[in-house]
């Protein structure tokens, strides 16, 4: 996480790929959380991670997520003859919008939506089954 900045939510991993029929397929896996969440192994994602936002004030509290987060992962459904790329991502818990923050100086209403979940992502990781 960054020093001054919210608490990690989870990791994702998404990968893309083009199927034999030239159809371009993307699947968003989940494979690390904070708070003890675990996921599902259908859909392969977590329940909300919640959000410690106050409106009023636009502000939030670390008190949920994590300082940090490792996770390994192995494609489950990885196809030697396929071409994909995968790459990872990572989501930070709730924090107020800056129009939340601007709402709050003024004393006007918040706008909805009046947090957002910050992301960080990797370079993306290309597999080509020619090579």
């Amino acid at each position: 996480m960054d020093p001054k900045g919210a608490h990690l939510d989870r990791i994702q991993i998404i990968k893309a790929w083009i199927d034999p029929d030239d159809q371009s397929h993307e699947r968003i896996s989940d494979v690390a959380a904070s708070g003890g969440r675990t996921v599902d192994l259908v859909s392969h994602r977590l329940p909300p991670v919640g959000s410690t936002v106050d409106v009023e004030t636009a502000s939030w509290a670390n008190a949920i997520g994590a300082p940090e987060l490792r996770a390994h992962w192995q494609d489950p459904e990885f196809d030697p003859e396929a071409q994909a790329f995968y790459y990872a991502r990572v989501l930070e818990i709730p924090t107020p919008r800056w129009s939340t923050y601007d709402a709050a100086v003024l004393g006007v209403p918040a706008p909805e939506p009046t947090s957002l979940q910050e992301r960080a992502i990797t370079s993306a990781i290309w597999y080509d089954a020619a090579q």
